[in-house]
């Protein structure tokens, strides 16, 4: 089959690959016919290469069709239609019974001191093969995967993989009090999102980003948007009674514009030989915080700031001062996705699409294309905000 495999910093290239088998009765087999770039993808186009391996498949937003399952699946049949969340998790442990299957203590990964194991996503999470491909194994398919209809496009479902779910778990930790205002850092796939689930429970939303394409976006979906500027966060108080928003998404994360010593160490570690790069990656502050600590100086005292953005250093340094100061609620972590189905299934399938999944993908394309893309999608050239792959096509 085809795939997308890493190769080196900023080179992914598609390459033909044995195809994957049932390796455990409770595998399955889909035929991938969509699968869309992650923004988190491109921290491993361009930092996290020490964790990866020369010909390691990538992605993890993909969905399709099942071919195959193993003796030991009861609850799919071939050719059924499913999504299958970025999660690698069993649903029966400690975590998993309370809504945190990124936490699955059956799929963590020791040797790295991780959560539950994710689709192609580096050694940190368990090194297993991604969905940017023609084919896609499946481990403990029985949970691993959400059943959806079969008359409805890709495009209505696809995001249930990972993104939206993402974004739902950010606006329920930001914790937005009844008609408050949610200010959203970063206008990407995930940040999209962000504003049209606080815009459907009725919040104020007003977003940062530097790219007046994806301010577009969200501004046809009722966001109020601000180009990212030295004065962003006094315009924020300015437009929320000089106080700040009550709650701020990050959805950002380590890629944040800013602090140009942290992105030339960041270019540094990228020259280490591999396990010396895995030495700095896991105990240094690795990450560009701009948009972390605009977040915390944008919210206002006693309000909420929920990360959504990816970040990877352990020795960040953050405004303690201001924080206990301002008496702020931080919660982040990776999105629990199979917690969240219930409620976005029947927001995705509404004929009204009240949360836009059909106005968001900016570019359709073959597997072929997918490494001129993945340069697209990080340069924001283009236009570019999601990138939906189909390898079938």
């Amino acid at each position: 089959m085809k795939a997308l495999t890493w190769q080196a910093k900023r080179t992914v290239t598609v390459e033909h690959v044995p195809d994957p088998v049932i390796q455990d009765p409770g595998d399955a087999i889909i035929r991938v016919t969509s699968s869309a770039i992650c923004g988190s993808d491109l921290h491993l186009y361009e930092l996290l290469g020490p964790f990866l391996d020369r010909g390691d498949i990538l992605g993890h937003e993909p969905m399709g069709e099942v071919v195959e399952i193993g003796s030991g699946v009861t609850t799919l049949t071939v050719g059924q239609r499913v999504v299958i969340p970025f999660n690698i998790a069993c649903g029966e442990c400690f975590m998993c019974r309370r809504g945190l299957q990124s936490q699955c203590e059956t799929t963590q990964v020791g040797e790295y001191g991780s959560g539950a194991a994710l689709f192609g996503y580096t050694k940190l999470y368990g090194q297993v093969p991604g969905g940017q491909a023609e084919y896609l194994r499946v481990p403990r398919a029985d949970y691993n995967h959400i059943a959806v209809g079969s008359e409805l496009p890709d495009e209505r479902y696809l995001f249930l993989s990972d993104i939206l779910p993402t974004a739902w778990q950010g606006v329920e930790y930001a914790e937005v009090p009844d008609g408050g205002t949610l200010a959203v850092m970063g206008l990407g796939p995930v940040g999209q999102m962000v504003t049209r689930v606080a815009r459907h429970r009725g919040y104020r939303v007003l977003a940062v980003d530097p790219v007046p394409e994806r301010r577009a976006m969200a501004e046809r979906h009722g966001v109020e948007t601000l180009d990212l500027h030295d004065d962003v966060v006094e315009q924020l108080r300015d437009m929320t009674d000089g106080r700040g928003a009550d709650s701020v998404v990050d959805a950002v994360g380590l890629e944040a514009h800013g602090n140009g010593g942290v992105a030339f160490a960041q270019k540094a570690v990228g020259m280490l030989p591999p396990p010396v790069a895995r030495q700095v990656l896991d105990k240094a502050g690795i990450d560009r915080l701009a948009a972390l600590h605009a977040s915390i100086d944008a919210v206002r005292r006693g309000g909420t700031v929920s990360l959504s953005g990816v970040y990877a250093g352990d020795a960040d340094i953050l405004p303690m001062k201001t924080m206990f100061d301002k008496q702020l609620t931080v919660r982040m972590g990776q999105c629990n996705v199979k917690n969240w189905i219930d409620s976005l299934l029947p927001l995705v399938e509404d004929p009204s699409d009240p949360l836009g999944v059909m106005d968001l993908t900016t570019h359709h394309a073959p597997l072929d294309d997918a490494p001129d893309l993945y340069r697209t999608f990080q340069r924001k050239e283009d236009g570019c905000v999601k990138v939906v792959l189909h390898p079938g096509a």
